[in-house]
């Protein structure tokens, strides 16, 4: 059972996205807030699945409460999902450098939202790759080389090749068919990543690849795949 809590101002908005998922054999809602700050409160107590939260509301904006909860105690229990009116750029690119996992507008219709709220569960993205990408790229200023390096020298060379796939959009299959490897294995080397990288999630990973100068925007070149049989991973 997928659990959530609903963080809304508006009371309408509130109890029409838990009628929807309420409605839902494998979710349920566990818990309403009014703001960003008792989101916060009720995520710690409840430690829900989903935190389904809007951006603008009084007090502690969505923004700021999605920074507290993917940074606090429930961190590894909980993700975040954005449920807003306001989808521009910089909200995007602000709610996932949060931590948030997920970004979807409030005029999206209920299945919609039901599908996200599964696909973050999941452990997916919302946004596609590509739209990551372009929203990353046009945003995010990458960090000092010293500071970049010492970010990524807990990583293997491998570890860097799938990192910059991921961030160039590639499924795990994908992956596993450029690299000569096995899927399994291609979803093993994102989980270490993520694990080392402190990330929740593939968008995370993209920010990532930018913010340490792995991956330039407009860059177009492809690790190189492992040559030889010693090199080769296996599973």
């Amino acid at each position: 059972m997928i659990t959530v809590l609903v963080v809304d101002d508006q009371a309408l908005i509130r109890q029409a996205v838990t009628d929807i998922l309420d409605g839902e054999a494998d979710m349920t809602v566990v818990g309403q807030a009014v703001d960003g700050a008792e989101g916060v409160a009720l995520t710690a107590a409840l430690r829900p699945d989903i935190v389904l939260m809007d951006i603008r509301m009084p007090g502690l904006d969505g923004i700021a409460a999605t920074g507290l909860i993917c940074g606090g105690a429930a961190a590894d229990e909980t993700r975040v999902l954005i449920l807003t009116t306001f989808e521009e750029d910089d909200y995007v690119v602000a709610a996932m450098r949060a931590g948030a996992s997920g970004f979807i507008g409030k005029g999206a219709e209920p299945e919609d939202i039901v599908r996200a709220v599964r696909a973050v569960h999941a452990g997916d993205s919302l946004l596609s790759a590509t739209a990551t990408r372009a929203l990353i790229a046009r945003h995010v200023e990458p960090v000092a080389p010293a500071l970049s390096a010492e970010r990524l020298e807990g990583l293997t060379d491998r570890e860097r090749e799938v990192l910059l796939l991921v961030a160039r959009g590639r499924t795990n299959q994908e992956i596993a068919d450029g690299l000569v490897i096995s899927p399994h294995t291609a979803k093993t080397h994102v989980n270490r990543i993520m694990t080392k990288l402190h990330a929740h999630d593939r968008a995370q990973l993209v920010i990532a690849a930018y913010e340490t100068g792995l991956l330039a925007p407009g860059a177009q070149q492809r690790p190189r795949r492992a040559s030889s049989g010693s090199s080769r991973d296996v599973s």
